[in-house]
């Protein structure tokens, strides 16, 4: 079969055209004495004049409905023929037509008598409707006869009276004295034909023998219009009225001598077939924006086929290949609320339940382990409606369980005004809460004000130390907060959490430090993934931040200095661009850096007074060390600065553009949480997650921290480069492995809690170049551009467990003590996380919309990854013998061994 190349209509955003070429044929005159009896005859401009003035309209129809208006053709004063010779653009391109499509082209004659289907002194001469398809379903193209039909207007229905052209029995049922005539006229028809094939350069050009056909077709149509003329002419004269009706009433029926309007459509170089635009259906999950805590937002699985007789199921595993799959697509269904729940709720939880019958309820033994199932589910779980109710029935009994309350708001059908005035006055009675469970409470799936205010009156009994924990997803949690954008009411006033927020910031500078910069950052976030709503609602809060700021006293200096910080921050911006854009050496580049950071104009070499560094505002800062200034060889050119304290210490950061720092930002915050959290346990792992902040959606800063890569040490020491490097700075001869017993700890430790963590985060792209070790046993990871279990190779460990990690330990085959006690660390670590999961689960919850790029690729799945790796379908025991089972899998598998060689290779040939 050979190839056929075509386009679709849907696709052609181009107006529908025509040109309105001429007007052919010629009609019997009316008899005199008909004009004498019929005065209003007289006046029609066609019946006084055979190249009378007329006007072309054109309308586009389909499905007997008119899509367009008309558009007419210019006046034209015609002499000796009626050419008009005119394109017209209908509004209405071509990809929006349905296959069903007509141009209704209607001639105007001119009468100021009126007559029938007039429109003001404007009468039809007639009409014709062109479909726009052909029965191949592609658009019509090139030169088209349309058969004019006289004293009507074209009709454009799809059962049009007024074709442009007969059917051919239609043409077939002349009389026998036509067949001639009819001969010709097929000639003439075929003709035609060839003639668009030959425009469309479907058949080859010669000239001298295309100039001969032409001619002498001439002449064939001139002398089949006399013909047809004269044939006319011998038949009796009939006295007609100016409708084109005899006067006993009936339509003159069309003859050899009627009118051809001649017009053309744009031709295109391929067929163009109609296809029409198809709307992929509403993913369900789209549907639920408003809040799972309403009982008719309910987050549903997708509905189960009912397969009938004769339909193979995905289960049937028969060959009958006449059976055919059938899905039901029903987009209502995560959205709308079965009827049948819906009325046993309102039966269950009527009027006269709230009573005291309710208050004195209590659960039995059977009833009491159900109600302690629900509790212990994770946040993501989605209560059923019979677990919704009996959470309702007992709720006065639950209100002394901390852990019932977020069951509670999701058992209530917060769009019930009842139902929800209830609820409200048992949140009050309820026993204080954790702070993982106001964090849920703030989520998206949380939208009743009074639920919100109750979780922030929550967070205001945790002090500056904990709140800045949790600080950067209640920067998020703004979002799903009722703040209107007009700049005449007060943030403050309609939301809580800002409010709260704003007055815990003016009281403390660090936390209104960051508080600061997190705003920046997402009001500097234009991308359509962020929308202009939440930038210019982050802009508003940071606005009443400032104005809260400067009636406190000594907020006036307090913004100064927030102010010499951002100017800090623009004036590295401006360098790192500057070199980042540069194709210099790195020597060179290095030397640039120096000079601009020594310009006195640029007022860095010397701050005064001294400020607070904004990637941590405990170090104030009061200078920088130009030539301690280095950059770094990478495709962004990462500049490190050294900057002088006033304690007389030293503080390197690296600061880069052209890199979104926020995912990296967060991948450290909740390593510091947990951090927090197993010496919250007694269990210190000598984690050391450095400082990062991101100044803007393609800038950041992070601290430098000084220490070596895995793949650095490997290629200075040979044999167990980890052990090497740390008994060079650590050594102690007496002391197991000849390193210094504390440094060993330190090593063990840092490496079992960064195997857990990473673990539990999913952090990808793991080699030996983001693998870092400093002099005093300190093992941390670096480098978070894939978390949540992305990664870019294929194959990857779910940890990243190297050879050269355990040999510094003193190997695993057979397994020494050190690695004995790294692996005890490890179950610990996860034990201790696993009892905080929720905590960790509702502040990834909170960063869903945070436009952060491994969260927002699914954003409807990045909580469930977390959860995944927690395991909390697996008892302690099972959860712990999974992970020695991982651990064990990535320490002796050969394929973390071929991506780090292959990691290797792809960088030496890089440099």
């Amino acid at each position: 079969m050979e190839p056929f190349s075509f386009g679709a209509s849907e696709s052609l955003d181009y107006p529908v055209s025509i040109r309105i070429i001429n007007l052919e044929g010629d009609e019997t005159p009316l008899l005199y004495s008909t004009l004498l009896q019929r005065p209003d005859l007289r006046h029609i401009g066609s019946n006084t004049s055979s190249h009378s003035d007329l006007y072309v309209t054109v309308q586009v129809w389909a499905g007997s409905k008119p899509l367009t208006v008309p558009v007419q053709t210019s006046y034209k004063a015609f002499r000796n023929e009626r050419r008009w010779n005119e394109w017209l653009a209908l509004p209405i391109p071509y990809k929006s037509l349905p296959l069903n499509s007509y141009l209704a082209i209607t001639i105007w004659d001119l009468s100021p008598a009126g007559g029938k289907e007039a429109q003001g002194h404007a009468i039809p001469f007639g009409g014709t409707t062109l479909p726009l398809f052909d029965k191949e379903n592609q658009l019509q193209k090139g030169r088209q006869k349309c058969l004019v039909h006289r004293h009507k207007q074209a009709d454009g229905n799809d059962n049009t009276t007024t074709p442009s052209t007969l059917s051919k029995k239609k043409a077939g049922s002349m009389k026998d004295g036509a067949t001639v005539q009819d001969k010709e006229a097929e000639e003439l028809e075929r003709l035609d034909k060839l003639f668009k094939k030959h425009e469309m350069n479907e058949i080859p050009r010669v000239e001298w023998l295309d100039q001969l056909v032409y001619r002498n077709t001439e002449k064939r149509g001139l002398k089949a219009a006399k013909s047809s003329v004269k044939s006319v002419q011998r038949q009796p004269p009939r006295a007609q009225d100016g409708t084109g009706t005899e006067q006993h009433g009936y339509l003159q029926e069309p003859s050899v001598a009627s009118f051809m309007l001649n017009v053309e459509l744009p031709r295109f170089d391929f067929p163009v077939v109609f296809a029409d635009h198809e709307y992929p259906p509403p993913p369900i999950s789209s549907l639920q924006q408003l809040s799972a805590s309403q009982s008719n937002i309910i987050i549903k699985p997708p509905p189960e086929v009912s397969y009938g007789p004769g339909i193979k199921g995905p289960g049937d595993t028969s060959k009958d290949d006449d059976y055919r799959y059938v899905r039901l697509y029903d987009p209502e269904v995560g959205a709308k609320d079965n009827p049948a729940e819906s009325k046993h709720r309102r039966l269950v939880r009527s009027q006269h339940r709230h009573g005291i019958l309710d208050k004195d309820l209590r659960p039995n033994a059977k009833v009491r382990d159900e109600l302690n199932q629900i509790m212990s589910y994770s946040p993501t779980h989605t209560l059923l409606p019979e677990e919704k109710d009996l959470v309702w029935k007992f709720r006065y009994h639950l209100t002394k369980d901390k852990r019932a309350l977020t069951k509670f708001v999701k058992s209530v059908n917060w769009q019930d005004l009842s139902e929800s005035k209830q609820a409200i006055q048992v949140l009050g009675k309820w026993t204080e809460i954790e702070v993982d469970d106001a964090l849920e409470l703030l989520g998206p799936t949380f939208d009743n004000a009074a639920v919100r205010a109750y979780a922030v009156e929550r967070l205001r009994k945790s002090d500056d130390h904990e709140l800045l924990l949790y600080l950067l997803q209640l920067v998020q949690a703004l979002k799903f907060e009722h703040i209107s954008t007009d700049s005449g009411q007060p943030t403050v006033q309609t939301s809580s959490l800002a409010n709260f927020l704003i007055s815990r910031a003016i009281e403390n500078f660090t936390l209104g430090n960051y508080f600061f910069w997190y705003l920046g950052v997402e009001y500097d976030d234009r991308s359509q993934d962020q929308g202009e709503e939440a930038s210019k609602m982050y802009a508003k809060v940071q606005y009443n931040f400032m104005q809260e700021l400067e009636k406190r006293s000594g907020g006036k200096e307090t913004r100064t200095t927030l102010k010499r910080q951002a100017e800090l921050i623009t004036v590295l911006s401006k360098i790192s661009a500057e070199i980042q854009a540069s194709n210099e050496s790195i020597p060179k580049k290095a030397e640039k850096v120096k000079s601009f950071l020594a310009d006195p104009k640029n007022e860095i070499v010397t701050i005064d007074p001294p400020i607070p560094m904004p990637l941590d505002p405990s170090v104030i800062v009061t200078g920088v060390v130009p030539e301690e200034t280095r950059v770094f060889k990478s495709s962004l050119s990462p500049i490190m600065v050294t900057f002088k304290t006033i304690s007389g210490s030293k503080y390197p950061i690296i600061f880069k553009t052209g890199d979104d720092l926020r995912q990296d930002q967060l991948v450290i915050q909740i390593i510091t949480l947990m951090d927090q959290l197993l010496q919250k346990e007694n269990l210190d792992l000598k984690l050391s997650p450095y400082k990062i902040l991101a100044t803007s959606t393609a800038a950041g800063a992070s601290q430098f921290v000084p220490s070596q890569t895995f793949a650095a040490i490997s290629s200075k020491y040979r044999n167990n480069p980890a052990l090497a490097y740390l008994r060079q700075h650590n050594p102690d001869d007496r002391a197991y492995l000849g390193v210094r017993k504390e440094t060993l700890d330190t090593y063990i430790k840092s490496c079992a809690g960064y195997c857990v963590i990473t673990y539990i985060l999913g952090v990808g792209d793991r080699h030996l170049d983001n693998l870092l070790l400093a002099p005093d046993g300190h093992f941390f990871h670096a480098d978070f551009g894939f978390i949540l279990g992305r990664d870019p190779k294929p194959f990857a460990p779910a940890v990243k467990l190297s050879k050269e990690m355990v040999d510094a330990m003193g190997g695993s085959n057979p397994p020494s003590e050190a690695y004995l006690h790294f692996k005890q660390y490890c179950f610990l670590a996860f034990t201790a996380l696993r009892k905080s999961s929720n905590l960790i689960l509702n502040l990834f919850s909170l960063m869903v919309h945070a436009n952060i790029p491994d969260i927002k690729a699914e954003p409807d799945k990045a909580v469930f990854k977390v959860k995944e790796r927690f395991h909390l379908e697996l008892s302690e025991e099972d959860a712990i013998r999974h992970l020695d089972g991982i651990l064990e899998d990535s320490l002796s598998g050969i394929i973390p061994v071929v991506i780090d060689r292959l990691h290797d290779f792809v960088q030496a040939w890089r440099n």
